[in-house]
């Protein structure tokens, strides 16, 4: 064994938190079952991954792929100049690596790395994480080997031979989340006798999440109820000054909340986007939500993501169209119904899919004929 080569994988992807911190669980995971496995990412230059992997102690090659606007721009030119670019780069960053497996976490990364992968017939596994799928990772399915998903139902978009329902990798600072009250209530300066509700729009903010706060300032600070509240970068200035012209104490407001282990201890209820990545987070953690799902997702994504909890009776949920109007009052009825809040924890921990990252991790390593190694 100890003249055997290091068992090498790529993982592609990225883009958001959703997509980079998931990944991050799977390479911890890998790391945990072998620490001479040797782990590589692929992101898209600019993007948060080319920051938060470096961080997590791993390397990363970043792609200049970009997104395609489903409204005509002349980015549009630019983004099939970028394309080509990005397979080119994929192709040398396969030959130089020579991965033994290629994991796809999605976002703008993964397609040219799995494109290469499979025209040269290297095992590869998608992990898929919305209950409806885009169009990359569709037709990605038909080359991949296996395709780990989070929602039962995908037979409907992918061979069903290549399914093993997985649930979606979360961090693994979130485990044990109960014992942190304490500690949370200081780090954010609360008061324990008071409900939290904790506002997050995705690591890159919601503009309307941010709107319907900003515009309703004044019925927060009134309910005396606490707010932990996640801009994103753009909002945050003016959050931040509208907040402190107020005084608002009670509002606790963050560009990015770095420790959400403490910030999911703490909240009594959760107003976020319908990423797949933060429904799982919060299926994991028990934490009753309302979902305002992005409009600006391929496919609506979001918004089946959101309906998949929805019908187990498991959230609520707010169309963003509606997010200005109703939110706030809604947010704020709910957290102080102990019945409602009830009902809706026990339904969303019957929907927890526990040890996702490892699960995933063992499927990586069957792709090599490779289990748990010593």
């Amino acid at each position: 064994m100890n003249n055997q080569r290091n068992i090498k994988i790529i993982i592609s992807g990225g883009g958001t938190g959703g997509h980079v911190f998931p990944a991050i669980s799977i390479a911890n995971a890998l790391k945990a079952k072998d620490k001479n496995i040797d782990i590589l990412f692929v992101g898209a230059i600019g993007k948060m991954e080319m920051e938060k992997v470096p961080a997590a102690g791993y390397k990363i090659v970043g792609l200049p792929v970009m997104g395609f606007h489903r409204k005509f721009t002349f980015k549009n030119f630019l983004f099939f100049f970028k394309l080509l670019s990005s397979m080119l780069k994929a192709g040398n960053v396969v030959t130089s690596f020579k991965p033994d497996v290629v994991v796809g976490v999605g976002g703008f990364a993964s397609g040219p790395i799995l494109r290469v992968a499979s025209r040269r017939n290297n095992p590869a596994l998608i992990q898929e994480q919305n209950s409806y799928p885009g169009v990359t990772n569709k037709i990605l399915a038909k080359s991949v080997n296996k395709i780990c998903v989070a929602y039962e139902g995908l037979e409907r978009y992918f061979p069903a031979e290549k399914i093993i329902i997985t649930g979606n990798p979360v961090r693994q600072d979130l485990e044990n989340i109960f014992e942190k009250k304490e500690e949370a209530l200081k780090h954010f300066d609360l008061a324990g006798n008071k409900r939290v509700i904790l506002i997050v729009g995705g690591s890159l903010g919601a503009r309307t999440v941010n709107l319907s706060l900003y515009n309703h300032i004044k019925k927060l600070i009134d309910s005396k109820v606490q707010i932990i509240w996640q801009t994103g970068k753009e909002f945050f200035p003016q959050a931040e000054e509208l907040v402190k012209k107020l005084n608002c104490k009670d509002i606790k407001v963050f560009s990015f909340v770095s420790r959400m282990d403490l910030a999911y201890s703490v909240a009594d209820l959760v107003v976020s986007r319908a990423g797949a990545s933060t429904i799982s987070e919060l299926c994991l953690v028990h934490k009753p939500a309302i979902f305002v799902p992005s409009p600006n997702v391929a496919e609506d994504h979001q918004t089946k993501n959101a309906m998949a909890m929805i019908t187990h009776n498991a959230a609520m949920m707010v169309e963003d169209k509606e997010a200005e109007k109703i939110l706030v009052d809604l947010a704020l009825d709910l957290v102080k119904d102990d019945f409602r809040l009830s009902v809706l924890r026990e339904n969303i921990a019957k929907m927890a899919y526990k040890n996702s990252a490892n699960l995933i991790a063992d499927e990586i390593l069957k792709l090599v004929g490779v289990n748990e190694r010593n």
